[in-house]
């Protein structure tokens, strides 16, 4: 499972927002290929928002179960392949962030 959120920049969200929606399921498939999970187990979202100039335009966070095959270096090339997805689309900088969620406390209600 991944949790992903992408914050953008409200300016970049009124000019790319058909083509960032349009990118959400080419998205989806990359992540569920990398990280070897059903589209089932995924929950994506865009988010515009209000940031400071000086910050990139596009912040993502994903939130992921920890696994033996999920290697740090298999997450930073998916993180990478994320980032250069985002940044085409956008044509601005792009930040990701992954965070490992803890098994034992994480709770989830369908």
């Amino acid at each position: 499972m991944p949790n992903l959120k992408i914050h953008v920049s409200d300016s970049i969200w009124n000019e790319k927002a058909d083509e960032l929606t349009a990118l959400l399921g080419p998205i989806r498939d990359m992540l569920c290929g990398e990280f070897r999970v059903a589209s089932s187990a995924c929950q994506l979202a865009i988010i515009p928002v209000r940031g400071m100039v000086d910050q990139p335009q596009v912040a993502v966070e994903i939130h992921i179960m920890p696994k033996a095959e999920r290697s740090r270096d298999q997450i930073i090339n998916t993180s990478q392949m994320l980032q250069n997805m985002l940044r085409t689309a956008t044509g601005s900088s792009v930040a990701v962030r992954v965070s490992s969620l803890d098994p034992v406390t994480y709770v989830a209600l369908k």
